[in-house]
């Protein structure tokens, strides 16, 4: 047992610093046209949900807390990149929606960022990695949101 907590923190630490490592080096490429690299995940969670997302729905999808997203958000509006609409299904509520200048940022500053992640990640890794690593993550992915979900958290101590 003691070797599998080993294992499991060894790589825990090494996917940690890999994505921080690699997150510094898109930030650093500077190819973000004036945006930064945040703004740009709202940008693109966004470009994914016609009908705009709530904040709430905003804060799971870029991992940030609800202060940060609504000062981008609020950032992000005031240069005409998205817009809010009442939600049809809580008029307490309002949606996020990109603007079509906003969806017209998020493909362009995306088409580079795609080219910076995909010369990153295939210096390193060939296509059966690559579809390992995707598959792993997504498998660490699916189990945290079971945990988290009301049903998960039953079983999770």
């Amino acid at each position: 047992m003691a070797g599998v907590f080993r294992l499991a923190n060894e790589a825990w630490e090494a996917l940690f610093r890999a994505q921080a490592t690699l997150a510094r080096e898109f930030e650093q490429a500077g190819a973000w046209g004036g945006f930064a690299p945040s703004e740009y995940g709202v940008l693109y969670a966004l470009a994914g949900h016609d009908e705009g997302l709530r904040i709430t729905e905003l804060i799971d999808d870029v991992l940030l807390t609800q202060a940060g997203v609504s000062r981008l958000v609020a950032r992000l509006e005031q240069r005409g990149l998205v817009e809010r609409r009442s939600d049809p299904q809580d008029g307490r509520a309002s949606r996020i929606v990109l603007t079509e200048e906003g969806h017209s940022v998020q493909v362009r500053l995306g088409r580079v960022h795609a080219r910076h992640v995909a010369a990153a990640m295939t210096r390193s890794l060939d296509p059966a990695q690559l579809r390992a690593l995707r598959d792993l993550s997504r498998a660490l992915l699916d189990e945290q949101q079971h945990a988290a979900s009301p049903e998960g958290s039953q079983t999770v101590r």
